[in-house]
């Protein structure tokens, strides 16, 4: 889902989308559609072992939290953390049934490589954010999880990607309050796209996926 009922949050991980191609978020998220490809059911896998609800995992001085639920109000999105790494210090905030204080990292698990473009960093700065106005803390630094290359690479989270994720939801909030979906702006990453068959380029244009289907059913 794009909203979350409840509360009218749009769903972090869209950022991701928004960056791959605005119309492909806009499909997913506003017009409902969807289709699966390899990338997409690898990615799920991969979630699925990262994505253990509410499991907390003590090890020594660092508590690993799974599958946590994160939101910023001030934003208005929602989402989950794959993982939260808490490790002690004492210049860290406390943490519900947790000794001590704690300094948090969020971990993101993707599927491939570390890309070109900046979509993972950003989902992953926005998990911060959330995470920042949560618990009341600063957090400067994650990590982005890469399967095919099996480590973690570290991402410095400072003020200017911050800013960028703000940017980007505001107009990811404008685009979903008017039901706007962008025209087709072809390019290579169209082959790679779960929802190349779905967004039909050639066609769409000048028209909506659900323009397209309304006509093809009243034919």
């Amino acid at each position: 889902m794009a909203v979350n009922e409840d509360d009218n949050d749009l769903v972090l991980s869209g950022i991701q989308h928004f960056q791959f191609c605005k119309r492909q978020w806009a499909l997913i998220h506003i017009e409902k559609q969807w289709e699966e490809n390899v990338r997409t059911i690898e990615g799920q896998h991969l979630h699925r072992n990262a994505d253990q609800p509410f499991i907390r995992e003590k090890r020594g001085d660092k508590l690993v939290v799974r599958a946590m639920p994160v939101r910023s109000r001030q934003l208005g999105i929602t989402g989950v953390c794959d993982v939260v790494e808490f490790i002690r210090d004492d210049n860290g905030v406390e943490i519900v049934e947790a000794e001590g204080k704690y300094l948090a990292y969020p971990v993101e698990y993707k599927r491939g490589k570390p890309k070109t473009g900046n979509e993972d960093v950003l989902q992953l700065v926005a998990q911060a954010i959330c995470l920042e106005e949560m618990l009341m803390c600063d957090i400067d630094v994650g990590y982005l999880f890469y399967n095919e290359i099996k480590h973690r690479v570290e991402v410095s989270l400072t003020a200017e990607l911050k800013q960028a994720v703000i940017k980007i939801v505001a107009e990811m909030q404008d685009y979903y309050r008017r039901r706007h979906t962008p025209k087709v702006k072809t390019g290579p990453f169209c082959r790679s796209c779960s929802l190349q068959h779905v967004c039909l380029p050639e066609l769409m244009n000048k028209r909506t996926v659900k323009s397209y289907v309304e006509g093809k059913i009243a034919e």
